[in-house]
């Protein structure tokens, strides 16, 4: 077998096997030890990813600019 054909083989597999992996779903929530309310969801989205955004497009310019 092929280098070039062992590569798309393994490609595959791996596209299988994640989608297979992402149709498994999660089962019903476990209830909460205690009896009291859930606590509140996850941290929200805020100005920490925005300004890594920026720092990355920054960087990218940057790169790019001076390959020149």
């Amino acid at each position: 077998m092929k280098i070039q054909n062992k590569r798309l083989f393994a490609s595959i597999l791996f596209v299988l096997i994640s989608v297979l992996c992402a149709a498994q779903g999660q089962g019903p929530p476990f209830p909460h030890p205690g009896g009291g309310p859930p606590g509140p969801p996850g941290f929200p989205i805020d100005g920490g990813v925005i300004m890594g955004i920026g720092v990355a497009l920054f960087y990218g310019v940057k790169k790019i600019l001076g390959n020149k």
